[in-house]
Protein backbone atom coordinates (compact mmCIF):
# COMPACT_ATOMS: atom_id res chain seq x y z
CA UNK A 1 0.00 0.00 0.00
CA UNK A 2 1.09 3.58 -0.80
CA UNK A 3 0.94 6.79 0.63
CA UNK A 4 -0.29 10.18 -0.70
CA UNK A 5 0.62 13.55 0.05
CA UNK A 6 -0.58 16.79 -0.50
CA UNK A 7 1.81 19.37 -1.61
CA UNK A 8 0.23 22.15 -0.56
CA UNK A 9 -1.38 21.35 2.63
CA UNK A 10 0.96 18.02 3.45
CA UNK A 11 -2.08 15.93 4.17
CA UNK A 12 -1.52 12.14 3.71
CA UNK A 13 -3.65 9.79 2.23
CA UNK A 14 -2.92 6.17 3.35
CA UNK A 15 -4.11 3.75 0.83
CA UNK A 16 -4.62 1.28 3.65
CA UNK A 17 -6.64 3.24 6.10
CA UNK A 18 -8.66 4.82 3.76
CA UNK A 19 -10.80 7.47 4.31
CA UNK A 20 -13.98 5.63 5.82
CA UNK A 21 -15.44 8.87 6.95
CA UNK A 22 -15.71 10.28 2.94
CA UNK A 23 -16.98 6.42 1.69
CA UNK A 24 -13.19 5.61 1.09
CA UNK A 25 -12.75 2.43 2.46
CA UNK A 26 -9.63 0.78 3.90
CA UNK A 27 -7.15 -0.75 0.52
CA UNK A 28 -8.49 1.84 -1.61
CA UNK A 29 -5.82 2.46 -4.06
CA UNK A 30 -5.24 5.86 -5.10
CA UNK A 31 -5.95 5.21 -8.99
CA UNK A 32 -9.58 3.86 -8.12
CA UNK A 33 -9.94 7.44 -5.54
CA UNK A 34 -12.45 9.61 -8.30
CA UNK A 35 -10.45 12.69 -9.95
CA UNK A 36 -13.08 15.04 -9.01
CA UNK A 37 -11.85 14.31 -5.41
CA UNK A 38 -10.39 17.15 -3.27
CA UNK A 39 -8.32 17.15 0.15
CA UNK A 40 -10.31 17.46 3.14
CA UNK A 41 -7.55 19.94 4.44
CA UNK A 42 -7.12 22.65 1.30
CA UNK A 43 -9.66 21.37 -1.02
CA UNK A 44 -6.64 20.66 -3.86
CA UNK A 45 -7.45 18.35 -6.70
CA UNK A 46 -5.46 14.82 -6.98
CA UNK A 47 -3.30 16.67 -9.41
CA UNK A 48 -1.70 18.43 -6.10
CA UNK A 49 -0.46 14.88 -4.51
CA UNK A 50 2.68 13.34 -4.86
CA UNK A 51 3.52 9.73 -3.91
CA UNK A 52 5.55 10.02 -1.22
CA UNK A 53 8.43 6.85 1.02
CA UNK A 54 7.25 6.07 4.27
Amino acid sequence: MKVYMCVICGFLYEEEKGLPDQGILPGTLWEDIPETWVCPDCGAGKDEFEMIEV
